[in-house]
């Protein structure tokens, strides 16, 4: 399914050149952006598509989109520029974007690991202070930081969940399927972050279901190249003047990799003496 069909942003240029996000844009031709069930925004670090990802957001009102304690105000204005288009069901009729659209980041994902964390650390500190300053003993203190009534209940089955049954990488992966339902228009901001290879290709094969068959429309910056090979994405790369639409096997950070492997190819050779 395809909600946002277009996206242009903002052709104004200011006077000063480092006025951000004009400032991140200012050198390149970005024509009308054309999206598809999923489309990837690729790019080296410095590219600007998590900035690009944000203004999405930000113009579509999708939930997670982030704002500044400096500078906001024009970032507000160069949203107001940006224009967008949506899509059409199979009757023709112009579709809305998702009131529950959603976008991701990576920060977002680690955020909440760490808070997960943290609640361990908070769990031997609540239960400490209890048996010291009220004289209660373990097990009581214990039953008090359970209770149903206490404000870390949920947390705490979040935490001893995610710590007795999964990693980081696992955890992230648990989150971001959690979060996906269909029907929805989903931004996500690097989600390979703190995933091994096999699970970003996990990851990817399960966003190209959603996509096909449960409605589902994704964007998603990356330069992941285990994601980049296996969405069935279009692509735009950011790192070229004009935002290319391009092959994921024509991207430098695949040919980096390839060029890597090559070097050691002998390595891998069932023959090679260690």
């Amino acid at each position: 399914m395809v909600y946002l069909s277009t996206f242009a942003v903002s052709e104004k240029k200011m006077k000063s050149p480092h006025i951000y996000p004009y400032s991140v844009f200012r050198r390149k031709e970005i024509y009308p952006l054309v999206f598809s069930p999923v489309t990837i925004i690729y790019g080296n670090n410095g590219s600007g598509k998590s900035t690009l990802l944000n203004i999405i957001a930000q113009k579509v009102g999708a939930r997670g989109c982030e704002s500044y304690a400096y500078g906001q105000g024009y970032i507000d204005k160069f949203v107001r520029e940006c224009r967008f288009g949506v899509g059409e069901d199979e009757s023709g009729k112009r579709v809305d974007i998702p009131k529950d659209s959603l976008y991701i980041k990576s920060e977002d994902i680690l955020f909440e690991i760490k808070k997960i964390q943290q609640e361990e650390a908070l769990e031997r500190g609540y239960v400490f202070d209890l048996m010291k300053q009220k004289g209660v003993d373990r097990a009581s203190a214990e039953k008090s930081f359970n209770s149903r009534e206490n404000y870390f209940f949920t947390r705490r089955q979040i935490m001893q969940f995610a710590q007795e049954k999964y990693s980081n990488g696992e955890t992230t992966m648990q989150l971001l399927l959690d979060a996906f339902v269909p029907d929805n228009l989903y931004l996500l901001d690097e989600p390979e972050v703190s995933l091994s290879p096999e699970n970003q290709v996990k990851l990817a094969e399960e966003i190209n279901k959603m996509a096909r068959f449960l409605g589902c429309q994704f964007i998603i910056a990356t330069h992941s190249p285990f994601m980049l090979g296996t969405l069935q994405a279009k692509i735009y790369n950011l790192d070229s003047d004009c935002l290319d639409e391009v092959p994921w096997y024509e991207l430098e950070n695949i040919r980096f990799f390839n060029d890597f492997f090559e070097k050691y190819r002998h390595l891998f050779r069932k023959d090679s003496v260690s």
